[in-house]
Order: structure tokens, then C-alpha cells, then sequence
């Protein structure tokens, strides 16, 4: 089994209830920042990362995400049906068109700056002491996030619940324990406790800016982020 990830799964499925009348008739996946979909920023990542197969979940109007997406070589849908399964659960329905070994993940609902994502957790991989390895922002990096931090970095690497880096929604993740929990309907939290327990959950820091764009506020501020970028 490979020790180091070629895949990425793609978080597209997701209702998008806090950007309001934005996704009454879209998803969220599909609003545009910047003048491109939210989810062409993510796919152009993947591209540029050399990340192949990439898999986008899709549930609500995942008719329009597989029109969008239409015939690109290297991208697969996971069709999410009759529910939303939700982090893990859409995970774990989509290993078979992953295959098998460490996979990255990536949230839909963000921008960037600065070095590729999935660059810098690629070259922080350690396959002999990690199950997972989360990109993190600084609390103060992270844009259009209203919540407090998720996790504290310790000097060895290694994360533990509560502190000030803000999960990016970018990681690698062993996805082995999925087949362990036995809820069909479940968040990729249960995988993480498990593995925070081992000490085998480790963090590295995006050196970049990055902005949640969950809501409509989101979108002026990533895109002024994104301006800032091209100006210096």
C-alpha cells in the first residue's frame, strides 16, 4: 500500500445554507469569487499539484456539479444518495474511486494565498509517525472564519483540541479507520479523536493568507485577499 498521497477528495456536497439565497438555486461549490467558481480555484490546485484522481462528493444540485465538471480527465463524482453523509461518510463511500493508501482532502469553500496547499503538506508528510496532517492558520490569517481557533500546535508537530490555529480544511489523512465506525452518516471528527489519541495527528502552518468563504461576506473578503496578492 503507497505511503504517500496521489489522491484527493474534493468536499462539494454540502448544502451551503449560510450564504442564503446565493445557493437557493446553486451550490455553493459553484459561486463565483474572482470571477471563477469557488471550486475551479480547487480543482486548479489539484492540477497544478500534479493530484490525480481527484473525487468531488456531490449531493445538493449535484446535477449542476457533474455538468460543471462534464468530462475532465482525472475527476470523478461520489454521488451522494438519498443522503448527505457528511465528512467522513463521503469519504468513505469514495475510497474505491481514490484507491487505496493516504489521501488528501480538500474543502471547497476557501481561497488562497501563498504556496500551494497541498505543496506544503505533501513536503510535511511523515508517513512513520503520522495518521493525519491537518494545514492550519494562524487566528489571525484567517478571513471571513467569525469562530475561535480549533487546535493548538506543540513543538513536536503534533496537535491537540482548542487553541489558535484555525483548520484550513486542506489535510492528508490515512482513511483506514473508517471502516471501523459503524454509522453510515458521520464527521471525519470521530476519525480524528481516535487518532489524537494515538498521537499520530500533526499540523503544519499555511505560510500564506487563506479566507473562509462560507457566507456572503466571505466572497468580498477573499477576493479583496486575492487582490492584495496580485498588488504586492
Amino acid at each position: 500500500m503507497p505511503d504517500h498521497p496521489k489522491a484527493l477528495m474534493l468536499y462539494a456536497a454540502g448544502f451551503g445554507t449560510r450564504m442564503g439565497a446565493l445557493t437557493a438555486a446553486r451550490p455553493k461549490p459553484l459561486i463565483e469569487v474572482a470571477g471563477r467558481p469557488l471550486i475551479d480555484h480547487a480543482l486548479s490546485l489539484a492540477e497544478s499539484a500534479g493530484v490525480a484522481p481527484v473525487v468531488v462528493n456531490a449531493h445538493y444540485r449535484a446535477d449542476q456539479i457533474a455538468a460543471h465538471i462534464g468530462d475532465r480527465p482525472g475527476v470523478r463524482i461520489s454521488h451522494e444518495t438519498p443522503e448527505i453523509l457528511d465528512t467522513g461518510g463521503g469519504l468513505r463511500q469514495a475510497l474505491p474511486l481514490l484507491g487505496p493508501g493516504p489521501v488528501f482532502t480538500l474543502n471547497t469553500d476557501a481561497a488562497w494565498t501563498g504556496p500551494n496547499p497541498l505543496h506544503t503538506l505533501a513536503a510535511a508528510w511523515d508517513p512513520a509517525v503520522m495518521d493525519a496532517l491537518l494545514l492550519l492558520v494562524p487566528r489571525d490569517r484567517a478571513r471571513g472564519h467569525a469562530g475561535q481557533g480549533d487546535f493548538a500546535l506543540h513543538a513536536d508537530g503534533r496537535i491537540s483540541r482548542g487553541g489558535g490555529f484555525v483548520y484550513s480544511g486542506a489535510q492528508i489523512l490515512r482513511p483506514d479507520g473508517l471502516a471501523t465506525i459503524p454509522d453510515r452518516v458521520f464527521s471525519l471528527n470521530l476519525l480524528w479523536d481516535s487518532m489524537l489519541t494515538d498521537q499520530r495527528v500533526f499540523g503544519v502552518v499555511h505560510p500564506g493568507n487563506w479566507c473562509d468563504v462560507g457566507s456572503p461576506e466571505g466572497i468580498a473578503a477573499a477576493e479583496a485577499m486575492l487582490a492584495e496578492a496580485r498588488d504586492v
